[in-house]
């Protein structure tokens, strides 16, 4: 791909992303986004409750203390229950987007690529390995299930903020489109 058709490059992967993939992604986040009940006054502590309401299985917060050799946020997936883990010593506002973003693995239905077992021993050394099913980390945006995750929790963000009613069209998301590589967060003719 050459410059001329929008493609930029991951910077871990060194594979190029299409603008048309980055339209493709930006679609289908604002459609689970636009689907989403978000509550009023926002609350990101609620919002995970009404989305293990919907999932049927508990998630539990755990706030931790960060630890240079671990990401700021975790997601743990159980046979009994979800765990999303957050820096407990940083502020509200980081604190409510890693909920959201850990929150976002779960609406989006990923799955671990590369495990992080060993960072979910050191934050719950009595939980034995074979029980962890799932180990999602905030560690790189590069990778396509966090560039997703991070787009979500930022749209939801986005949406909660915007001192003027949401609309379907997207107005209040026209700031985070830039940061996805899009020019204003609306698709581009021809794709």
């Amino acid at each position: 791909m050459t410059a001329d058709d929008g493609a930029s490059q991951d910077t871990s992967s060194g594979r190029a992303v299409s603008s048309r993939e980055r339209r493709r992604m930006w679609r289908a986040c604002r459609r689970l986004v636009d689907d989403l009940r978000l509550p009023d006054p926002f609350d990101a502590a609620e919002f995970v409750r009404g989305v293990a309401a919907r999932r049927g299985r508990p998630i539990e917060l755990l706030a931790v203390h960060a630890r240079p050799d671990l990401p700021c946020g975790l997601l743990l997936t159980t046979e009994a229950a979800d765990y999303l883990m957050y820096a407990a010593d940083t502020t509200p506002f980081h604190q409510q987007h890693i909920l959201l973003h850990e929150a976002a693995h779960l609406i989006c239905g990923h799955q671990d690529k590369a495990s992080l077992r060993a960072a979910a021993q050191i934050l719950l050394p009595n939980l034995h390995p074979s029980l962890v099913q799932r180990v999602l980390g905030r560690t790189v945006y590069s990778e396509p299930q966090e560039r997703e995750a991070e787009l979500v929790a930022s749209l939801i963000l986005s949406r909660v903020s915007s001192p003027r009613p949401y609309d379907g069209d997207g107005a209040a998301q026209t700031a985070v489109a830039p940061l996805f590589g899009l020019p204003d967060g609306r698709p581009q003719q021809g794709s």
